[in-house]
């Protein structure tokens, strides 16, 4: 998100204004992995809930409001979705409750969603592919439809049994990308998987002890997204392998404040679908 409006919070003495612009940050910024972009009256209504005007139940609603009595602000549909899930991250940031379950996941999805997608906490019952600009129109192979809720089960399962102890940082940093791009790659919803997970990790992540409260997700959500897409895909014939290193520079910036330089254009494969255009 170039020229954020909350990076003068995050910096704020004041911590209830820092965790609030750092939880307002982020949720728009996270809007840049769907292309979207939040109109100017979420920030000025975000801002009055960081200086302690309103509450973030009161932010909500006047959003809510925004759209119900004023039908042209509903004219771009992404525009409202882009607001509504906004003010919804943001609550959930805010909030310390976590459960680290398939059922936290799910009601995740549910609760950014509910009103915006008619499918919001359904697991989605077809397969799907998705056209990606880092892969140059190629698509990363998605869970299958038959075993969703069984994989994010067992995904889930896999990651609160391991054990953290004795590792080095750059081997939790590691395996942490690992678990990640393996819990996006289910893809358990039709639409809002990359959003969800972010919020689901954020959240997990502050049980392991770390306070995630800088501007790197705000930042770097795209790149974030396609770090994930590079983790999960594989063309042996064009020598392309799937690699974690993208996330992993992606989390050391996040997690350990290192200055790596995040940028899409390194992340980009161009010509994997060359054979096919002949």
């Amino acid at each position: 998100m170039n020229n954020d409006p909350f990076k003068e919070y995050l910096k704020e003495s004041e911590p209830d204004k820092a965790s609030k612009g750092y939880a307002w940050s982020t949720a728009i910024g996270l809007q840049a992995v769907d292309g979207l972009k939040p109109s100017q009256y979420l920030i000025d209504t975000a801002i009055l809930n960081i200086e302690g005007k309103i509450t973030l139940k009161e932010a909500q609603n006047l959003i809510n409001r925004y759209y119900e009595e004023s039908p042209e602000h509903s004219e771009n549909e992404r525009t409202e979705e882009a607001d509504k899930v906004s003010a919804r991250i943001a609550e959930i940031l805010s909030e310390t409750a976590f459960s680290f379950s398939a059922n936290e996941y799910i009601s995740i999805h549910r609760r950014l969603f509910q009103g915006i997608y008619e499918h919001a906490g359904k697991i989605r019952e077809y397969n799907i592919t998705k056209k990606e600009w880092v892969l140059d129109g190629a698509t990363v192979i998605y869970g299958s439809a038959s075993e969703l809720r069984a994989t994010l089960e067992y995904d889930l399962s896999q990651e609160k049994s391991f054990s953290y102890k004795g590792l080095s940082m750059d081997e939790i940093i590691r395996h942490l990308a690992s678990f990640v791009a393996g819990l996006w790659q289910i893809h358990i919803f039709g639409e809002g998987n990359t959003r969800t997970t972010a919020v689901f990790f954020i959240k997990y992540l502050r049980t392991l002890g770390f306070s995630v409260t800088n501007d790197i997700f705000a930042e770097n959500a795209w790149y974030f997204r396609n770090a994930l897409v590079r983790a999960n895909y594989t063309n042996l014939q064009k020598g392309v392998h799937e690699t974690t290193e993208y996330l992993e520079l992606f989390l050391k910036n996040l997690l350990l404040n290192e200055k790596n330089e995040l940028h899409n254009r390194n992340l980009h494969i161009s010509g994997l679908l060359d054979d096919e255009k002949m």
